[in-house]
């Protein structure tokens, strides 16, 4: 009785590893499907591996896409996932396995991803393949039947439970996480009352909302870079356009002095792009000695053409430790923001306190309400006063400025002038560097 007991847990155990694995399998070609539909529309014979029969429905239950063994046929199931659920599961009778009888998934991917796709709505998936018996596989269960007796069979029993109590909360994280993928980030796994496990789960919950925070704003940013790019690009048609309609009477020294001027838009926005990329991915930056009057002084003497004139107070042997060509950016999108909105004149000033260089960017227009200060720092975000002085901007300016001094341990932040309570002014704080 004892070997049989053994022999039973054994199998059950294997049973469970062998279902684990096929649920693996089975969750990889679902991914793998998932990221070939993000990339662009499904092939009506579909790829397959390891068994699976495939079958993708649209919203109306039409076959779009489907292996080989499928194409043609109708869908295979019926049952859809609950409202509020993107899986489902059952056990059908389908040809390939054993008795007859196959494990079919049902997956719901919704209409956001599927833009590529015929119709734009919900897509339905479903996986088929064959079901794992408890025992495993019929030759384990003849392995096992024929093992020999085990000497350590109830502690081997008791071990067992103990250890499935033990895992339970495990098993359940496990089974939670399985579940999650790049089309849910919003889910979390339960945290349960085991000391370890708990620090565990938090921390997989931490790093689920840290990355489901990267995914939205990397949506976010494909979709707004799009739409300014799309701006630009439809100009230089547009001229183009009317150009070609009437060669003859076309000014077409202005025509090309339009192009170049969307095309120069189009390559500063394309430079925002890299230099977000290289600040979001946190690629190490070339820190070099620097003299922060220096630095500005520099770039003070490239704008002496420029309308709005720039007077300057400036410290020397401000040291700081810095990349040159960010804090060269930084310091350009300030300026170039406060000429936008000044009257009449900018001032410039470096300064030092206690271990921290300052650097001050005040314009004398006519400021940026309290409320709206934060706001300015979001990307593609534009004031209506913004918008009105430069309507060719891509408001990623500020945003990519206030990223370069975070990148540098520092800070930049709008705060009212002591003397000039309705002025802008940018402040720039970094550390001093070591002696």
């Amino acid at each position: 009785m004892e070997a049989a007991g053994v022999s039973v847990l054994f199998l059950r155990l294997r049973g469970k590893e062998q279902a684990a694995e096929a649920r693996n399998r089975a969750q990889f070609a679902i991914d793998r499907l998932f990221f070939q539909l993000c990339k662009g529309q499904l092939p009506k014979i579909l790829p397959t591996g390891y068994g699976h029969a495939v079958q993708v429905l649209d919203a109306r239950g039409r076959v779009l896409s489907s292996t080989r063994a499928l194409h043609g046929r109708p869908r295979m199931a019926t049952f859809v996932p609950a409202p509020g659920r993107m899986h489902a599961e059952r056990t059908l009778p389908l040809p390939g396995g054993p008795d007859g009888r196959m494990t079919v998934r049902a997956v719901s991917i919704v209409s956001e991803l599927c833009r590529h796709q015929r119709g734009r709505g919900p897509l339905l998936i479903y996986l088929a393949a064959p079901s794992v018996p408890w025992y495993g596989s019929r030759r384990l269960a003849m392995a096992a039947a024929g093992a020999s007796v085990l000497v350590t069979a109830i502690a081997v029993v008791g071990a067992y439970w103990s250890t499935a109590r033990a895992l339970t909360p495990a098993e359940e994280v496990r089974k939670e996480f399985a579940e999650i993928t790049a089309t849910d980030l919003s889910r979390r796994v339960p945290v349960p009352g085991h000391q370890e496990l708990k620090a565990l789960a938090r921390t997989m919950n931490d790093t689920l909302g840290r990355l489901e925070v990267a995914v939205a704003n990397l949506r976010h940013l494909a979709s707004d870079a799009s739409h300014d790019l799309r701006g630009p690009l439809t100009g230089i048609r547009t001229r183009m356009e009317e150009a070609l309609t009437h060669p003859e009477e076309a000014d077409w020294p202005q025509a090309a002095a339009d192009v170049l001027a969307g095309v120069e838009r189009q390559q500063a926005i394309v430079a925002d792009l890299l230099t977000l990329t290289r600040l979001d991915t946190g690629q190490p930056l070339r820190l070099q000695r620097t003299d922060l009057a220096d630095l500005v002084a520099d770039e003070l003497r490239g704008r002496t053409t420029d309308r709005i004139p720039i007077a300057s107070s400036l410290r020397r042997r401000v040291m700081v430790d810095c990349d040159r060509l960010l804090i060269d950016r930084l310091l350009a999108n300030l300026l170039d923001n406060a000429q936008r909105h000044a009257n009449d004149t900018v001032t410039v000033t470096v300064t030092a306190q206690n271990s921290t260089a300052i650097l001050e960017v005040t314009d004398d227009g006519d400021g940026i309400p309290p409320d709206q200060r934060e706001k300015v720092f979001e990307r593609f975000t534009r004031l209506k006063s913004s918008r009105d002085r430069d309507p060719h901007g891509s408001g990623m300016g500020l945003p990519i400025s206030r990223q370069i001094a975070q990148a540098h341990n520092g800070t930049l932040n709008i705060e009212t002038h002591p003397q000039h309570h309705t002025a802008t002014c940018f402040v720039l704080r970094l550390p001093l560097r070591s002696h």
